[in-house]
């Protein structure tokens, strides 16, 4: 009787031995098959980093540094970016923005921080860095109406990094990592439906849409022009998107039946012509710049007539709250009415696209850099 309990009982040890060996065994494979995947999916970067300037279209989070009442850095938004250094950073959306898209494609880290944020230094910096800020414009007047940071100050801000960067990885490095960098320039809705439509600074009564056009675009050449003075080489700048069609134009435009503001749009058309022009100007015009033009436009008026090609049940109103009117502070946990799902909207909230989109309009401005590769 008591042999077979002994036996009974080195017969369970070994068991759970061998059990013990076993689970150890699932586990440095696993370990094993998740470092061979990640090594696989880490690509070797094809520029040493990425440099944003413009407004909330690409700002990470600078925003959240200033005094001013146009902020993202509270839920719900950053409510589906899930990654390490993700949640509510101050993007003007649910995830990411392109940019970050951008980034990864590029071999670079899939999140490029806000020059501001102090949970970043010039080591994250080394490799991606966002001058933006929400609100902006090309017109110096526009980011005096929320008090955000002026496009002449993104600049500074620029000739800053540059200095900080050559103290941190040398003079020559810092030379290449400038020269080589992508740069993505969005900037100029706000000029419009901010500034000059909302009649707050006076350039309506200086300028017909049509002058004030020409004059956006001359800021847009000087500006340019000083960031390649700078070292800039590779660049793309985005035209306006269907400013018309954005949830909130949608909702002031009622006496129209609440559809797109055709009127905004024609705008955005005829001043998206001059840009394009202006960048064939700089192209010839600056010896050695790769400079392209990014057509949102087209790609945006393409997925509100046809959202199917993404799934889309939405395209007239925001994701958060009501989807008509809120966007920053408006936009928050408090109400009720904000969807479940994001990814069946082109909006996030009455002005910013959703994580999905910004991911399916990354796609063309991944496209366009590659080309300017070779």
């Amino acid at each position: 009787m008591a042999s077979r309990q002994a036996r009974s009982s080195s017969m369970t040890v070994a068991l759970l031995l061998v059990a013990a060996a076993a689970v150890q065994m699932l586990v440095v494979d696993a370990a094993t098959a998740t470092a061979s995947t990640s090594a696989s999916a880490k690509k070797k970067p094809v520029v040493p980093a990425v440099i944003v300037f413009g407004d909330s279209t690409v700002d990470t989070g600078n925003n959240n540094a200033i005094n001013t009442v146009l902020k993202s850095n509270f839920p719900p938004y950053g409510r589906d970016l899930h990654i390490p250094g993700g949640g509510a950073t101050g993007r003007f959306c649910n995830g990411r923005l392109p940019p970050d898209f951008v980034s990864e494609a590029l071999g670079l880290p899939p999140l490029v921080p806000a020059y501001l944020d102090p949970a970043y230094s010039i080591e994250d910096f080394a490799t991606g860095v966002v001058f933006a800020s929400a609100g902006t414009g090309l017109d110096n007047r526009t980011a005096s109406v929320l008090a955000v940071i002026p496009l002449l100050k993104e600049v500074e801000y620029f000739k800053e990094y540059q200095q900080r960067l050559a103290k941190y990885v040398g003079r020559d490095r810092a030379k290449h990592i400038i020269s080589n960098a992508a740069y993505i320039v969005s900037v100029g809705t706000n000029d419009f439906l901010e500034n000059y439509y909302l009649m707050v600074t006076g350039r309506f009564l200086e300028f017909s849409v049509g002058e004030y056009s020409d004059f956006l675009v001359a800021r847009a050449e000087e500006f340019l022009t000083s960031i390649y003075k700078l070292g800039a080489r590779r660049v793309t700048f985005a035209g306006l998107p269907a400013i018309g069609c954005v949830p909130l134009e949608r909702t002031l435009n009622v006496l129209r039946g609440g559809g797109c503001n055709e009127e905004y749009n024609k705008v955005a058309r005829e001043y998206n012509v001059k840009v394009n022009a202006m960048v064939a100007r700089l192209r010839a015009k600056l010896k050695g710049i790769r400079l392209a033009y990014i057509n949102i436009y087209d790609a945006m008026v393409d997925l509100i007539d046809h959202p199917e090609k993404l799934g889309l049940e939405n395209v007239s109103e925001g994701c958060c709250a009501t989807g008509k009117v809120e966007m920053g502070y408006l936009c928050n946990d408090v109400c009720p009415l904000t969807c479940d799902n994001a990814d069946k909207y082109f909006f996030w909230d009455s002005f910013h696209p959703t994580e999905k989109v910004n991911r399916f309009f990354s796609k063309r401005t991944t496209e366009v850099w590659l080309s300017l590769l070779r």
